[in-house]
């Protein structure tokens, strides 16, 4: 049997190396891609069509995924919009919010359609976040710094967001550090998730990496996760769009089909 996709963003870095993962994976099909700054007058990626717009994409061509590897405003569009036509999504964009979260995962309940958003489709980056939620139960004082290149547009990143609320949920909420510390530069102790200090880093060169580092009476215990680069993240798009195919909900985290 034949998966037919379309891939979202397909002239992004991301969405290139799909592009390139679904050419490579005997019984993936790419049957369209969609991008805002195309046509829908023939433009074409590798012989297939390009679509502007994701109704008329939808409408028009017979597909069972959609990948979705763009920006959070736009991959929110494109999956509602997916949803609706009954094709799944399975998408690597982060910086979705909890409440589209939520929505996202209602509207697919009415329609009987399965999907995943993963904030990071790295095997490796899902494993840090299942070892720093074990930790968590034992090391409570925790701050999780992520890096990533400087055209990354939210931040924290998705799967430092997910990492912290991972480790709230078992994890009382505690305030860290001196109980009278002041900054007196705004914003160098991080975002606060419970306690937990979140730290972003934007600079060129980086692609995506995370390090979690736990303190505890005389010693430290450190979590890191690198991609070099977004080959990393191949595997799990791969595995998320075998794995989709078998739900039948919309689900949030790769770590929940590992």
């Amino acid at each position: 049997m034949t998966t037919k996709i379309i891939v979202a963003g397909p002239r992004g870095k991301m969405g290139s190396e799909a592009i390139e993962m679904i050419r490579e994976t005997e019984g993936f099909e790419l049957v369209a891609c969609l991008d805002r700054k195309g046509s829908d007058v023939g433009d074409k990626i590798l012989d297939v069509p390009v679509f502007h717009d994701p109704e008329t994409c939808f409408t028009e061509v017979d597909a069972d995924i959609l990948v979705d590897l763009t920006t959070p405003q736009v991959g929110y569009a494109h999956t509602e919009a997916a949803i609706k036509h009954h094709i799944r999504p399975v998408v690597g964009t982060s910086g979705f919010t909890n409440d589209q979260i939520t929505e996202l995962k209602k509207l697919a309940k009415e329609h009987n359609v399965s999907g995943i958003i993963a904030p990071n489709f790295a095997v490796g980056a899902v494993l840090l976040m299942k070892f720093s939620q074990l930790a968590a139960k034992y090391f409570p004082d925790v701050e999780i710094i992520e890096k990533h290149h400087d055209q990354k547009l939210d931040a924290p990143s998705g799967t430092a967001m997910k990492t912290a609320d991972m480790i709230t949920q078992v994890r009382e909420p505690k305030k860290q550090g001196h109980p009278d510390e002041k900054e007196t530069l705004a914003g160098a102790r991080g975002g606060d998730v419970e306690g937990v200090r979140v730290h972003s880093v934007r600079l060129p060169g980086l692609v995506a990496h995370e390090e979690v580092i736990f303190g505890g009476k005389g010693q430290i215990f450190t979590l890191k996760h690198d991609s070099m680069n977004r080959g990393s993240f191949m595997d799990g798009i791969k595995l998320s769009i075998e794995e989709v195919l078998k739900k039948d909900e919309l689900i949030y985290g790769l770590e929940n089909i590992l």
